[in-house]
C-alpha cells in the first residue's frame, strides 16, 4: 500500500512541477497576491484631503484649523475665500472634507456661549466618510474641553478648578489597531483556500481529459490511494506557501504568532485538507477543466464574502448566518486570529476545531464516495 501511494505521490509531484508556469502559480502567485492585497487592504484613513474656509480669522479660529492639521489624519489642500471655491472643492472631488468657521467663532467661545464649526465630508465612499467623522468628533471634543479648562483657570485660579476625570482606554490584543494584524492573517487563509481549492479541482477532470484516469485506475492502486496520492501533494505545497506568507507577514508587516506553532500548523492541514476534498468533489463532478474552474469560482466567492473576512457575520441576515456554518473558511478565520493574535487555545477554540474538523471529514468522505459512484 506505503508503495503504491508513493508511486502515485511521486506521478503527481511531477506532474505539478514540471511546467513552469504550475510552479509559480503554486508559490509565487499566493505569496505576492497576500502582500500586496496586505498593504492595499487597510482601514486607516489617513492624509484626508480637507479645505478650509475661515470667515472669523481670528486667533481660536487659527487654533481650531491647527488641531486639525496637527494629526496625521487631515491635510489642508485649499484654503477657500470665497463659499463658491469651497463647496466647488467638495464637488469637484480636490478635497475629501471641508472645514466651515463663521463668523463670531471666537467671541462665542470666548463668551461662554455654543461656538458653532461645520465640516462637510464627501459621503460617496461611506466607510472613510464614518471613519473621517468620527476624527473630526475626537479633535473638535478635545479642543472645545482645552479652552473650557483654560477659561476655567482664568476665572477661578489654577486650584479651583475641578480634579479631572481619567478615563484610560486600551485595545487588547492590538494595541495600535493596527489594520494589518487584521487583514494580513485573513489575506493567508483566503490565498490557501483560492491556491488549493483551484488546483486541485482540475486535478482529476485533466486526467480525465487527457486520458491516463484509465491507465492509473487499471493498476493495482485503490480508489482510496488514488485519493491520498492527488491530495497529499496539494497539501505539502500547501504548507510550504503558507509557511512562505508567514515569514513575509512577520517580517514586512511585523505580525506575531502568539500562540502555539503545533496547533496553529495542525489546524491549518485539517482546513487545507478540507478545501482539497471540496476541491476533489468539484473535479470529480465535472467534466471538463474549464466546468471544473467555473464551479471552484461559484463556490469561492460566496465562500470569501460569507466568512466574515471583509463583512461581519453578526451583521448578516439570520438566515445566512446559520448557512456560514458550513463555510470552512468562517471556522479558520476565528482559529488562526484566536492562536496568532490572542495565543488562544484548544480550550477557547474547540467550537471552531469541531465544525472545521467536521466539514473536513464530510468534504473527504464525499469527494471519496463520488469518486467511487463515478467509476462504477
Amino acid at each position: 500500500m506505503l508503495e503504491r501511494i508513493q508511486r502515485m505521490l511521486i506521478k503527481e509531484f511531477l506532474q505539478m512541477f514540471r511546467d513552469v508556469r504550475m510552479r509559480l502559480i503554486v508559490f509565487v502567485a499566493p505569496v505576492l497576491q497576500m502582500t500586496i492585497f496586505a498593504f492595499a487592504l487597510t482601514t486607516d484613513v489617513t492624509n484626508i484631503r480637507t479645505v478650509i474656509l475661515d470667515r472669523d480669522r481670528t486667533p481660536l479660529s487659527r487654533e481650531l484649523i491647527d488641531a486639525f492639521t496637527a494629526s496625521d489624519y487631515f491635510e489642508i489642500v485649499s484654503v477657500a475665500n470665497s463659499p463658491e471655491d469651497f463647496h466647488f472643492m467638495l464637488d469637484s472631488g480636490h478635497a475629501q472634507a471641508a472645514l466651515e468657521i463663521p463668523y463670531e467663532f471666537e467671541s462665542d467661545l470666548v463668551g461662554g456661549r455654543t461656538a458653532h464649526a461645520q465640516l462637510l465630508v464627501d459621503g460617496t465612499e461611506t466607510n472613510n466618510a464614518a471613519i473621517t467623522l468620527s476624527y473630526a468628533n475626537q479633535i473638535a471634543s478635545q479642543f472645545a474641553q482645552t479652552k473650557r479648562l483654560e477659561q476655567m483657570e482664568v476665572l477661578l485660579g489654577p486650584n479651583a478648578m475641578p480634579p479631572p476625570v481619567d478615563f484610560t482606554t486600551r485595545a487588547w490584543f492590538n494595541p495600535n489597531l493596527e489594520s494589518a494584524y487584521y487583514y494580513v492573517p485573513g489575506l493567508i487563509a483566503v490565498m490557501l483556500m483560492v491556491v488549493s481549492t483551484l488546483l486541485t479541482s482540475i486535478a482529476i477532470v485533466r486526467e480525465k481529459e487527457i486520458g491516463t484516469i484509465e491507465q492509473v485506475m487499471v493498476t493495482p492502486i485503490r480508489r482510496f490511494e488514488f485519493i491520498i496520492g492527488k491530495t497529499v501533494p496539494y497539501l505539502i505545497t500547501g504548507y510550504i506557501t503558507m509557511t512562505i506568507m508567514f515569514v513575509i507577514a512577520m517580517l514586512i508587516f511585523g505580525v506575531r504568532i502568539e500562540g502555539s506553532w503545533v496547533l496553529l500548523y495542525t489546524l491549518a492541514g485539517v482546513y487545507v485538507a478540507g478545501n482539497l476534498g471540496l476541491a476533489l468533489f468539484i473535479s470529480v463532478s465535472a467534466s471538463t477543466q474549464q466546468q471544473a474552474l467555473l464551479t471552484a469560482f461559484f463556490v469561492l466567492m460566496p465562500g470569501v464574502l460569507l466568512s466574515g473576512f471583509m463583512f461581519p457575520i453578526r451583521n448578516m441576515p439570520e438566515i445566512v448566518q446559520h448557512a456560514t456554518a458550513l463555510n470552512p473558511l468562517r471556522w479558520f478565520l476565528v482559529i488562526l486570529r484566536g492562536i496568532v493574535l490572542k495565543g488562544e487555545g484548544i480550550g477557547t477554540l474547540w467550537p471552531a476545531i469541531l465544525w472545521q474538523t467536521g466539514l473536513t471529514v464530510s468534504f473527504v468522505t464525499l469527494a471519496v464516495e463520488w469518486f467511487r459512484n463515478t467509476l462504477s
